[in-house]
């Protein structure tokens, strides 16, 4: 936030957060009323949010996950004792695949797939924890994913981070309600990775050309 602020000039107010080592779009609100207006968008649900993420094995080509999960402890190991799971949803969509020649246990190969992640709640590491819910782990993750597959990366490719972007967040301005979209293209780690699987046209086709 600090750093935003010598930027602009000006203070920022945090709108949303990212887990630790997902990029992409992050919102600050530029005054409290805005900041509140936005926050009020994102607790309805009316928030439209897309990530890409790069997954072990092939998903079906598009689906939903509706797999309610209980609160994540905190940073002092409490959850409640009595915290029932809360109802939680993510949409999902194939964007390509690919199999390499890379042996991980007893398979001779490895296959992976790029997807588009579009969170219908927002529950903590919902992404993270639904994509492991359906056995297509997030590479890189090193609380919900398989720690082969992420040796695997940082031995062949060098990819050192979690594989997961926030790509597209799209909302109603909170002084007009007008729609706005704002996008972001994967960080340059990630994006490296992308082309050296072989999906660079997708990197091509998207708005942030």
């Amino acid at each position: 936030m600090q750093r935003l602020r010598d930027q602009i000039g000006r203070p920022v107010w945090p709108v949303h957060r990212l887990d630790k080592g997902t990029s992409g779009v992050l919102l600050f609100a530029l005054d409290p009323e805005a900041a509140a207006a936005l926050a009020g968008q994102f607790e309805r649900g009316t928030v439209a949010k897309s990530y890409w993420a790069v997954v072990r094995g092939y998903p079906p080509e598009a689906g939903v996950i509706d797999h309610p999960l209980r609160r994540m402890a905190d940073e002092y190991g409490y959850r409640g004792a009595h915290d029932l799971p809360q109802p939680a949803v993510t949409r999902y969509r194939r964007l390509a695949t690919v199999e390499l020649p890379w042996r991980v246990d007893r398979y001779p190969s490895s296959r992976y797939a790029l997807v588009e992640l579009t969170p219908l709640s927002g529950r903590r590491h919902q992404l993270r924890r639904h994509m492991k819910h359906i056995a297509h782990p997030i590479v890189g993750d090193a609380t919900h994913g398989k720690g082969r597959h992420n040796r695997l990366f940082q031995e062949r490719l060098g990819c050192h981070r979690l594989l997961l972007a926030a790509v597209r967040l799209a909302f109603a301005h909170p002084d007009d309600g007008r729609p706005v979209a704002i996008s972001a293209p994967p960080a340059p780690d990630f994006a490296d990775c992308i082309r050296r699987l072989g999906w660079s046209q997708l990197l091509q086709e998207h708005p942030w050309h």
